[in-house]
């Protein structure tokens, strides 16, 4: 039976200031994340206190509240029980100056979060698919295979087309359009265009063709775009025409421009951030790897490992594979086998919030939620914020 989470989730939000404070609420892996209008109204310490509620932390123009892995149940909740829209817009946000870093995170948590789940799923498919057919129950042939992998990598080769929907909900355009623009991106005949090294011409301006297929930094650039054309063209077109004239000059304008110019200027631009990092780890290895474990963890915590998801992203399209999170893999296992220390010295498993055994044997292998052994076995038991009762010498 699904746990009641009403009277949590209204002190939630009674904690971070109203539903009138709250701009926008959407929540990742772990947390539920609040973009707010005067962070002076969120009572912390209070927050913090919730039976529910793991942690508080302000990080990246948010106020992101540490749930666990039931956070799309609270979430839910708190939309059902708080009159908070799901779609609020930020258009009353306030003007004040935000840190750089502040804004940079909280776009790209804003569009990568949402589909964190389906790409999660995806990934974990095409790993057992490998196993299938390392142990010969599947073949690459068999028509079982081929609909899965289908299922599997789907959501890579039209990443864009998720992408352009996020990255609309969070630059205020047209989802659909947004998408449109996407569609034309991986469109089958210029994908196969792209395959065969044709030249294609834009009223006779030369296309320089570029991968777009699971592209990341063209379909986000283009969107952003597209939201600031949006905005001018519904300013100067008439109400009467604006239903059919905007997403006509949109795509007429868009779709286009991103051919000619800012797809072969962000690809150009990824290929030298993938070629930097790549160069950075060629240089030394040992010390890269020893830097980005060290800080990883806080990364993590403190909700800035967002950053690095366009930089992997990048690198699997360039290079069609990634070391930057297998740096991390090491790091991820010793989270595991603490947390497993935690479960072997749990005294009184029924008194901890967030029992070590649970955590352990849902999260531990899985990589996407690594931040509920952070918070929920490591800095809960070590800091001694929970009453499970640990040995001394592990308290």
């Amino acid at each position: 039976m699904a746990k009641d989470y009403t009277q949590l989730s209204k002190d939630i939000v009674a904690y971070v200031g109203g539903t009138e404070n709250v701009i926008s609420l959407f929540h990742c892996a772990t947390r539920l994340r609040f973009k707010v209008k005067d962070s002076a109204k969120v009572d912390k310490e209070n927050l913090s206190q919730l039976a529910g509620v793991i942690k508080v932390l302000e990080s990246g123009g948010q106020i992101q509240v540490v749930i666990g892995n039931h956070v799309a149940d609270v979430c839910e909740a708190v939309f059902q029980n708080t009159g908070l829209q799901r779609n609020a817009s930020a258009d009353t946000e306030d003007t004040e100056s935000k840190n750089l870093l502040h804004t940079l995170m909280d776009t790209i948590s804003g569009i990568f979060a949402p589909i964190l789940g389906a790409m999660s799923g995806a990934g974990m498919l095409k790993a057992v698919l490998i196993l299938l057919t390392t142990f010969h129950l599947l073949e690459p042939e068999m028509g079982t295979y081929r609909i899965l992998y289908a299922a599997a990598d789907g959501v890579f080769s039209f990443l864009p087309i998720m992408l352009a929907l996020t990255a609309a909900n969070k630059f205020k355009a047209n989802s659909y359009v947004a998408m449109a623009v996407a569609a034309a991106l991986v469109y089958p005949d210029i994908s196969a265009a792209y395959s065969a090294g044709e030249s294609l011409t834009f009223l006779k301006i030369p296309v320089v063709l570029v991968s777009y297929t699971s592209s990341v930094i063209p379909i986000i650039i283009s969107i952003y775009v597209l939201s600031k054309l949006e905005k001018l063209l519904n300013k100067i077109i008439p109400s009467v025409l604006k239903s059919f004239t905007v997403p006509l000059v949109s795509l007429a304008v868009i779709v286009p421009m991103t051919f000619l110019v800012i797809g072969p200027i962000s690809d150009t631009a990824g290929k030298l951030l993938a070629g930097g990092y790549t160069g950075l780890v060629g240089l030394n290895p040992v010390i890269a790897g020893g830097i980005l474990g060290l800080i990883w963890p806080l990364a993590v915590m403190f909700g800035v490992h967002w950053g690095f998801v366009p930089i992997v992203m990048n690198n699997i399209q360039n290079f069609g594979r990634d070391t930057l999170f297998v740096i991390t893999g090491p790091n991820n296992m010793a989270q595991a086998g603490a947390t497993l220390g935690v479960f072997l010295k749990t005294k009184n498993r029924d008194k901890c919030p967030n029992p070590a055994w649970h955590q352990y044997f849902n999260t531990a292998w899985i990589y996407r939620q690594r931040i509920c052994r952070i918070f929920n076995c490591l800095c809960s038991c070590l800091f001694r914020r929970c009453s499970c009762h640990l040995p001394v010498w592990l308290q």
